[in-house]
């Protein structure tokens, strides 16, 4: 619903309650257009899109919640609590009387639940937002980190620092949780080669390195102070071409353990003063790269489904390889092992096991000697719970192979005698087929 930030407004921000829409937006996004539909109601909003999915002959049989709109954990809790029960409701088919009462039935419905999603600030994730956030069943977080230069959070009325970027990112991943980065290029204050730098960073420094990203060009819209400042001359953000070339730079440094989840905002061209008029930005970025012969290397640009898409060739099975890449993040280890082709670069599944920091707070992993999976993912062709299908990759055994070499991993390699999952609500029963139980918002089992 439409709701203030708790610092103020960012001066390159649209939206917000006075508006009608929430921060961040200017309701001209099709996510927020399905909401003024529906009066923000989070039960006919899920429904709804059900029903769309239904009718594009999507199988509706796995279902992510994102909840996008601001930041969450700044809304009242019993907003937030009842805003994910009724949409859990409308997943489950049926009203619950309480959140943790939905939270219980998701595990056995018929439409499983394989994650939820909110956007905060860096500070708000702090330990209490991140422990309210996993008892609602939360199990990805994107924040809105925008740059990695404390001048330009002064200068666009940000309200937190750099430093409150590292504690986030460090707090999220040793409670399990998947942490996102939203990057906005172009800023005041901010340059290409400032912009590059900082991505740089965010890969070169271990008190970074995400799991995902989303990359937006910032965009002047009317009604901001930035359009203020565009206005008398004072600001001029990147052109179509600026940007294009700058993600192709963005991409090259890209490793194989990051998701570029998206490029640039749906807000249409009318909607934008000036800034990326395209709406094909991601396209453009592959069209030089390809031109260029550069290859990017991120999780999406190489997971099996998009080649698909792409008419390239397939792996075929018995190319197939275990793969492993090591390296320390948010002072702990991360282990990302996956199934790959190595030779045309495909990316079947993977798993992020997480060795956690001193710094842990959950009473499930801290002083437990306990290992993280953080994700697990089998790419290819959505195939039904239950099924199997020879053309397809899920459901072929990919999944607990990696979950097997996960413990394997952490017993032997890292003396570790407790794994703990940050396990989506539809998929606890699927855990539960390796020895997992419930503990607390995870599930963990002893190792041996």
């Amino acid at each position: 619903k439409p709701y203030g930030c708790p610092h103020g407004k960012c001066t390159y921000c649209p939206g917000g309650p006075d508006e009608g829409v929430p921060r961040a937006y200017t309701g001209r996004e099709p996510a927020v257009m399905r909401a003024l539909e529906s009066g923000y109601d989070p039960y006919l909003q899920v429904e709804s899109r059900l029903s769309q999915l239904r009718g594009m002959g999507h199988p509706v049989d796995k279902v992510e919640l994102i909840l996008v709109g601001g930041t969450f954990p700044f809304m009242p809790r019993s907003y937030q609590e009842d805003f994910v029960k009724r949409c859990l409701d409308a997943l489950n088919g049926e009203d619950s009387g309480s959140l943790d009462e939905a939270k219980v039935r998701s595990e056995n419905a018929p439409i499983k639940n394989v994650g939820i999603t909110i956007e905060t600030r860096p500070d708000w994730s702090r330990r209490g937002h991140v422990d309210h956030m996993l008892s609602m069943g939360v199990t990805r977080v994107e924040i809105g980190v925008q740059t990695l230069y404390d001048d330009v959070y002064e200068r666009i009325h940000r309200d937190h620092r750099v430093a409150d970027v590292v504690e986030a990112t460090r707090t999220l991943k040793d409670s399990a949780l998947k942490a996102g980065y939203h990057m906005m290029l172009g800023l005041p204050g901010c340059d290409p080669e400032r912009d590059l730098d900082a991505f740089r960073r965010i890969f070169e420094s271990p008190d970074f390195r995400p799991d995902m990203l989303k990359i937006y060009p910032c965009l002047v819209t009317p009604g901001t102070q930035l359009y203020e400042e565009w206005k008398k001359g004072e600001y001029k953000p990147y052109s179509t071409e600026q940007a294009a070339r700058l993600i192709v730079e963005i991409k090259r440094l890209i490793p194989p353990w990051v998701r570029i989840m998206r490029i640039q905002r749906e807000i249409p061209a009318d909607g934008i003063s000036d800034g990326v008029m395209n709406g094909n930005l991601r396209q453009l970025v592959q069209d030089e790269l390809a031109r260029r012969g550069i290859a990017c290397r991120c999780i999406r640009c190489r997971e099996v489904g998009q080649h698909a898409m792409r008419n390239t060739p397939s792996p075929l099975t018995e190319n197939i390889r275990l793969q492993r890449i090591v390296y320390e993040a948010s002072g702990g280890t991360e282990i990302f092992l996956s199934f790959e082709d190595p030779k045309l670069d495909i990316l079947v599944g993977y798993v992020r096991l997480r060795i956690p920091g001193e710094e842990a707070h959950r009473t499930e992993i801290k002083d437990q000697n306990a290992a993280i999976i953080r994700e697990l993912h089998v790419f290819g062709q959505t195939v039904p719970v239950g099924a199997t299908d020879e053309s397809a990759y899920q459901h072929r055994g990919y999944g607990s192979r990696l979950i097997a070499e996960a413990e394997r991993t952490a017993a032997e390699d890292y003396q570790r005698t407790k794994m703990v999952v940050i396990s989506a609500l539809g998929t606890k029963n699927y855990y539960s087929r390796f020895d997992y139980r419930h503990d607390g918002p995870y599930m963990s089992k002893r190792l041996n």
